[in-house]
């Protein structure tokens, strides 16, 4: 068995014009498998598309605002239409509209948080679940943050949001084990990608946070790119439930 191999799987990756979800459809699509690259840009998702089948892999744009019900179900429809099956979901398109005093937030902003965060994902995970169940194969992998698992100043709704995606793992996990179907987290920490901009630019943040990280760095898309590779692969066949921390060791210090 190649621990690492996805050759024949078919994989659909929220957010991946850029950063993280980028970085993830990379490397699932030089693993073997057929990538749906989707996000709200069409244009952006067809540029990625396009590297990657020039680079020799294959992959498709789909685009998709993942908080839109029509959208979602076309995403799905499309991947199966095209590749005739999605045998890994991989949920990392996430907002964070407000940065302040968690009791300071507005409805319409934390409603926002938790439908594009939470809701979404487990819409999207109820849309494939079924046909994975049906094959006894499936891998459905969550981006989260470490903002849930502490208290995080100003980015309170996210971290709620975040905290609860780890959760939501843990209960797909374990309805859906019986079916062969894993369900995992990843919590990266403070990643440099155009999201996280305002955290990595701030000067006197950084300098915190690198006295605070035993690797003395802040990650790159990729450091979280290998973590889904694990839990998407064979490698993480008796993985699930879990969250994976890759935050060159901040919480542990």
């Amino acid at each position: 068995m190649r621990l690492f191999d996805l050759s024949g799987k078919a994989a659909i990756v929220t957010g991946s014009s850029r950063g993280i979800g980028r970085a993830i459809a990379e490397t699932f699509a030089a693993a073997g498998a057929r990538v749906v690259i989707s996000s709200r840009t069409a244009d952006a998702c067809e540029t990625v598309a396009a590297a990657i089948r020039a680079g020799g892999g294959a992959a498709i744009a789909i685009p998709c605002h993942v908080g839109d019900k029509a959208q979602r179900e076309t995403l799905v429809a499309r991947t199966r239409a095209e590749f005739g099956a999605v045998d890994i979901l991989v949920c990392n398109a996430g907002i964070n509209p407000y940065y302040g005093p968690l009791a300071a937030i507005g409805d319409d902003a934390f409603d926002r948080i938790m439908a594009v965060n939470v809701r979404s994902v487990l819409a999207l995970a109820a849309l494939v679940l079924p046909e994975m169940a049906a094959r006894r194969d499936g891998a459905i992998v969550i981006v989260s943050s470490i903002a849930g698992l502490r208290g995080t100043p100003g980015l309170g709704a996210y971290a709620i949001a975040k905290a609860a995606d780890m959760q939501l793992a843990r209960n797909l996990a374990l309805e859906w084990g019986p079916h062969n179907i894993r369900v995992n987290c990843i919590a990266p920490g403070l990643i440099k990608t155009d999201f996280a901009r305002a955290l990595w630019q701030d000067e006197a943040l950084m300098a915190r946070r690198l006295a605070a990280t035993p690797l003395g760095r802040i990650g790159e898309p990729d450091d979280v790119a290998g973590a889904a590779l694990l839990l998407a692969a064979p490698a993480g066949r008796f993985i699930t439930g879990q969250t994976i921390v890759v935050d060159g060791g901040v919480t542990s210090a």
